[in-house]
C-alpha cells in the first residue's frame, strides 16, 4: 500500500489550501484519514472517512476543513479553509490497515497502518 500526499504549502492566516492523497488501494473500502504532527507534540487525528461515508472531524476541524474522496481515482482530500497558524503542521494521509504493520496508530477505534510521508502545512499570520 502506498499513499502520497501533495498539495502543502505555506499560506497567510486565513488562507486555504486543498492536501490531496492519491491510493494504491481501493479507497473505498477502508476507512482514511488525515492526521497531523508537529515537532515535540504528538499525532493527531483531523478527519477521517469510513467505506460507507460517514464523516468524523476532530473539533478543531470543524465547520473549517472537509474531508472528501474520489474512489474512482482511488484519493482523498481534505480542503483546508480559514487557516490559523496553529494549523501549521505535517499533515499525513492514512489508511485502515486490517492486519498489524508496524506503523500502527489507532484513533477513533481504527487502526491505521498505512501512511504517506506527509505534506507541510505552513500557515504564517
Amino acid at each position: 500500500v502506498q499513499l502520497v500526499e501533495s498539495g502543502g504549502g505555506s499560506v497567510t492566516s486565513g488562507g486555504s489550501l486543498r492536501l490531496s492523497c492519491l491510493a494504491t488501494v481501493s479507497i473505498d473500502t477502508y476507512c482514511m484519514a488525515w492526521f497531523r504532527q508537529t515537532p515535540g507534540k504528538n499525532r493527531e487525528g483531523v478527519a477521517a472517512v469510513d467505506s460507507d461515508d460517514s464523516l468524523v472531524y476532530e473539533d478543531f476541524a470543524k465547520g473549517r476543513f472537509t474531508i472528501s474522496k474520489d474512489n474512482a481515482e482511488n484519493t482523498l482530500y481534505l480542503q483546508m479553509n480559514s487557516l490559523k497558524p496553529e494549523d501549521t503542521a505535517m499533515y499525513y494521509c492514512a489508511s485502515e490497515a486490517k492486519q498489524r504493520t508496524l506503523l500502527g496508530f489507532v484513533w477513533r477505534g481504527v487502526y491505521f497502518g498505512y501512511w504517506g510521508r506527509g505534506t507541510q502545512v505552513t500557515v504564517s499570520s
